[in-house]
């Protein structure tokens, strides 16, 4: 039986449409581990800007430390609430601080704070480098032989990768501080058993599994927000969307990441 040719039509359409997504799709990830590799190929070589490389670090780290603290301690507060109504119920509250530590260490915390600083630091330098492309002081820059890669990303790639696990581990920190107030005010359970529990099951190696997450997410919060801000387009508009457009493909990426470090961590255990 033949086909009705506007349902032909349409089929073809819908077909060519799926095509053009999935080849964008590819040639735009192309472009980004080209964008990748120019960026890490500038990142050891001259000249190596320290002073932006400090501010960036401070802007990043320094100028976070404040929500990433205050985030810390209610997310160490609430995983303690949550963990010990459960643990009462067999009699095991005394794995409270244990529980919480080893939950914060591994795979809170980096999450967490990755988010925090997408959200923040992310989306702020997106916006700037996005308004410096659409007035077309990048431009500016290559006419006066400024490499943009060197001037603009790798500081900021840089300042991600040292600063991000800093970051966690203050997240870390208040976390199991909030999570023992909560122990000592709540849950009646000992200072000394709090810690000793917490001593025997939590190991050195959760704490360096989380700190790897978190190296490897800042690198992928400053390549996002930088490459979403270099291709910006359409001036103010286009500010708007390439930094929606970034946020949302770092959250993303960072819980696919996630999943694939977590499960790499597991196997290589």
């Amino acid at each position: 039986m033949a086909v009705p040719r506007s349902l032909s039509t349409l089929m073809v359409q819908s077909v060519t449409g799926v095509g053009h997504v999935v080849m964008g799709l590819i040639e735009g990830f192309g472009e980004f581990l080209v964008f990748v590799g120019r960026t890490f190929r500038e990142l050891f070589s001259p000249p190596f800007r320290a002073r932006l490389i400090l501010q960036q670090m401070q802007f990043i780290g320094y100028e976070s430390t404040f929500i990433i603290l205050l985030c810390g301690f209610f997310i160490g507060a609430a995983v303690s609430l949550q963990v010990g109504t459960i643990f009462v119920l067999f009699g095991a509250e005394s794995m409270l601080g244990a529980a919480n530590a080893k939950a914060l260490a591994r795979e809170l915390s980096p999450l967490m704070a990755g988010f925090l600083i997408a959200g923040r630091a992310g989306a702020a330098i997106t916006a700037e480098i996005s308004t410096m492309k659409v007035n077309e002081q990048i431009d500016a820059m290559e006419a006066m032989a400024v490499d943009p890669i060197s001037y603009l990303v790798v500081p900021r790639l840089v300042a991600c990768l040292l600063m991000l696990p800093m970051l966690v581990a203050l997240f870390n920190l208040m976390g199991q501080i909030a999570s023992l107030i909560i122990a000592l005010s709540i849950f009646d359970i000992s200072q000394g058993i709090f810690f000793d529990k917490m001593a025997r099951i939590v190991t050195w190696r959760d704490v360096w599994s989380g700190l790897q997450k978190a190296f490897v997410f800042g690198g992928i919060i400053s390549l996002l927000a930088c490459r979403y801000g270099l291709v910006a387009s359409g001036g103010a508009k286009g500010v708007g969307k390439a930094t929606t457009n970034a946020v949302v493909m770092m959250l993303l990426t960072l819980l696919g990441v996630d999943f694939v470090i977590t499960y790499l961590q597991i196997v290589w255990k």
